[in-house]
């Protein structure tokens, strides 16, 4: 066999123990090694190839922002800024038709800016959101919609840990990456607050007969203290990045000392928190870790058995253009979404994408953006959708089942489609800031 027949091999091996149920970093791993292997003729050569890729892959100094932002944003979750965000964001929009609705969108583009984490999102807002949607006439249906289709926002609007991953897949600037999020993530939650009034107006059978929240309101003195901790926490972080006083591993250990103040003020956070803050980070950092030393064993793998430079001619003289095969890649992607979780879909796929990419001189941070936005699409569709299995998990109530999440999050998966195609259309919403 020649290496691109082996390649190729890989892949479809890959792709069956996946669909068998295989953990996809392992089967990633797995024939990655059996890959070069056989095209190498050396196990032993095989194993120190891939050693050096898993040595590779984390011992860079940039690697340290992905536990230091995943610390700040357990910290965040669990002292409380969740329902401190909602308080704001409910006080603001509590007077419009679907407010609430609204308000729940606004708290989650909030509690983005200092978490990045889509399923913490999912799991704090079902928790707070839901009760006081449905106690105020939404329906059911609509009240775990709104949670399901905002919590994706979590991985768009910076930091974002789908983000970091990318950047460190692509070795692109994260801080860039960060940038980039800043407008499609403004946009899409734009579009889920609009389409929210609009259901609201048009559907009132799927929102429900709503009455206005007038508990909502906060007094001046409640509302800049509930506000300032999360202003000066974004503040800090971001600021400092795009100010350039910080590089994003400073500035996520800033924003975790920051984090860790506020909970300490707030007396949200005591010993058994803050270690159970401490464990979590610790799982999510080595799951994290995992996946980034599986896909650089790929992509040597790729590399060896030159798949992405056939592929790459292909797509050349097939003459797809670069719109025609960036949607191609977004089907792919959101077709991917149906069956995988989002971190496997980017580490398939972009290793594979990127030797097609560079020769035509496309934007890696434009591109970063939409295969986050595309891969987003994926947290909210069936059979997967790992947001919807987080809320179902999170709110234990037999009455809502998965479909009904998956129907009322079916109107945010379609504006997220209406997101995607501006961005690929009009790619300075994403690069107009850098």
């Amino acid at each position: 066999m020649t290496p691109f027949e082996i390649g190729l091999a890989a892949l479809a091996g890959m792709g069956l123990f996946v669909m068998m149920g295989m953990f996809v970093p392992i089967a990633l791993i797995l024939m990655s090694f059996l890959g070069v292997w056989a095209i190498k003729g050396s196990p032993l050569l095989a194993a120190k190839m891939l050693g050096l890729a898993a040595n590779d892959a984390i011992a860079s100094y940039f690697f340290g922002v992905v536990p230091l932002f995943v610390l700040m944003g357990f910290l965040v979750s669990e002292s409380g800024v969740g329902r401190d965000a909602f308080d704001v964001a409910n006080a603001m929009f509590r007077r419009i038709r679907g407010g609430l609705g609204v308000g729940t969108v606004a708290a989650n583009a909030i509690f983005a800016a200092v978490t990045g984490i889509s399923i913490a999102s999912a799991a704090v807002f079902t928790k707070i959101a839901v009760p006081e949607m449905r106690r105020h006439g939404y329906t059911a249906r609509f009240s775990v919609g709104v949670v399901a289709g905002s919590s994706v926002l979590g991985m768009l609007i910076p930091p974002s840990l789908l983000l970091i991953l990318y950047g460190l897949l692509t070795e692109q600037s994260i801080g860039d990456l960060f940038v980039a999020g800043i407008g499609p993530g403004l946009l899409l939650a734009a579009f889920f607050g609009i389409g929210v009034m609009l259901m609201a107006i048009f559907t009132p059978g799927f929102v429900g007969k709503t009455i206005s929240p007038d508990e909502g309101q906060l007094s001046a003195r409640d509302l800049i203290a509930k506000s300032v901790p999360l202003s000066a926490l974004i503040l800090l972080t971001l600021g400092g990045i795009y100010g350039g006083f910080f590089t994003p591993v400073e500035a996520g250990a800033v924003g975790a000392i920051g984090a860790l103040i506020i909970g300490l003020m707030k007396r949200t956070l005591d010993l058994p928190s803050l270690w159970r803050v401490l464990v979590e980070t610790g799982l999510v950092t080595a799951a994290v870790c995992f996946l980034i030393i599986a896909a650089q064993m790929y992509s040597r793998m790729l590399a060896f058995s030159g798949v992405p430079g056939a592929f790459g001619e292909i797509a050349a003289n097939a003459d797809l253009g670069l719109i025609g095969l960036t949607l191609m890649y977004c089907a792919v992607v959101i077709a991917l979404g149906m069956i995988l979780d989002s971190s496997s879909i980017m580490l398939i796929l972009v290793p594979l994408m990127l030797p097609i990419l560079q020769p035509m001189g496309v934007d890696l941070i434009w591109f970063g953006i939409v295969t986050v936005v595309a891969i987003e699409i994926g947290l909210l569709t069936p059979p997967f959708g790992i947001s919807v299995y987080v809320i179902k998990s999170t709110l234990d109530d037999p009455a809502i089942s998965l479909g009904d999440i998956f129907l009322g999050a079916a109107p945010f998966a379609l504006m997220m489609l209406a997101c995607l195609a501006l961005i690929i259309a009009f790619p300075v919403i994403a690069t107009g800031l850098l």
